[in-house]
């Protein structure tokens, strides 16, 4: 019997090419195919890598004997060809957001459980020593109890950007803007470290200085969980050239952990490079503040050595494709995933409504404002 999955991939653009290079590079991936609505652009990218194309999910995944696909089409498009994948055979891993609706969001879900099939969200920051270090730090109880945790990030698009892909920048073909597509990955690790669900999200949202998008470049919220503790997210996309990315944590006892994930111009995936190296930029631990200079000089080092767009997208691929011989939950499940998009959610309701909303979100299936993003 082989120890290889037959993989395959579900999209064509300028992330299916990070996809392509991870699942090519894994040992346990056997990449063979990639299916795409253009079958001129998806034998193209087939050519690339000398995978099979084809433009009908189900065909693929049953012809091929795919036992994983990953996901790399635009936010809204994702339900679709997941429900198609799982049902045919095929576990699924889903770029990040798992999806731009709750509505899908639960369909994929409730097809995963039926199936008996696995689903995984990319969220790979998780897989930052600086995260993970961390993540350690807060589950060892080393600032006490997570009491207040926060999220900035400041980052820019420039027109060009938003021209690069027609889905780019709308309600319809994105499901959003800041919020959506750069922000859920600190949204994850915030709900990651602070190790209690969330009880109620207050936010608004802003289209500061891109009148040539329909979608927001900025949002505010506040966040109260069931422990008591409480966070606040503040994301943007204004700020030129782009600032950085941190999550910082504070405990009970007056130490806090922090992690700045990015930094210069924010990385854009098939347009530019990350800059800087992921490092933790705050660490107050009694008897381990001394350390800090060490992890930042070991860390920086080691981002130098390595291709990191690649890499990390490469460790959580590879988790996803343990998870399935192992027969245990991936690193950041479907359900995690969907946290994500009740917190970009609950803001958008929230702007619509001028109030709090409570957690768990269900889907409002009864209103046609996009989730709450159109709505008045």
């Amino acid at each position: 019997m082989s120890n290889q999955f037959r993989t395959g991939i579900i999209g064509y653009g300028k992330i299916a090419h990070i996809h392509a290079a991870a699942l090519t590079s894994i040992t346990e991936s056997a990449f063979t195919a990639v299916c795409g609505r253009d079958e001129k652009r998806t034998r193209e990218f087939a050519s690339g890598y000398d995978v099979k194309a084809y433009t009908n999910v189900t065909e693929m995944v049953i012809r091929e004997k795919l036992d994983i696909v990953t996901i790399c089409t635009p936010h809204p498009a994702h339900m679709e060809p997941v429900i198609q994948a799982l049902t045919a055979g095929a576990n699924v891993l889903i770029e990040k957001p798992l999806a731009s609706s709750l509505s899908d969001c639960d369909a994929m879900l409730e097809t995963a459980r039926k199936t008996g099939k696995q689903i995984g969200v990319i969220s790979q920051r998780r897989f930052y020593a600086p995260c993970l270090r961390l993540k350690q730090a807060i589950s060892a109880g080393k600032i006490g109890k997570p009491v207040l945790g926060t999220v900035f990030m400041f980052g820019w698009r420039d027109q060009a950007y938003y021209t690069s892909d027609p889905w780019r920048g709308s309600w319809k073909g994105e499901g959003g803007g800041v919020l959506v597509n750069q922000a859920p990955h600190q949204l994850d690790l915030l709900q990651w470290f602070m190790e209690s669900e969330i009880e109620e999200v207050y936010g608004v949202w802003r289209n500061a200085n891109h009148p040539y998008i329909d979608v927001e470049d900025t949002a505010l919220a506040i966040l109260k969980f069931k422990n008591g503790s409480v966070g606040n997210i503040i994301v943007s996309n204004s700020q030129k050239p782009g600032i950085y990315g941190k999550v910082h944590i504070h405990g009970d006892n007056g130490a806090s952990v922090g992690v700045q994930t990015d930094g210069g111009a924010m990385f854009i995936a098939g347009m530019t490079t990350i800059l800087e190296p992921p490092v933790n930029d705050l660490w107050t631990i009694p008897g381990e503040e001394q350390k800090l200079r060490g992890w930042v000089e070991e860390d920086s080092e080691f981002f130098s050595s390595i291709k990191p767009v690649e890499y990390y997208h490469t460790l959580q691929i590879k988790d996803f494709i343990d998870s399935v011989r192992e027969g245990r939950p991936p690193m950041i499940s479907g359900q995690e995933g969907r946290v994500t998009v009740e917190i970009f959610t609950a803001i958008y309701r929230s702007q619509r409504d001028g109030l709090p909303v409570k957690f768990p979100l269900q889907p409002e299936l009864d209103r046609y404002d996009y989730d709450g993003r159109t709505g008045h």
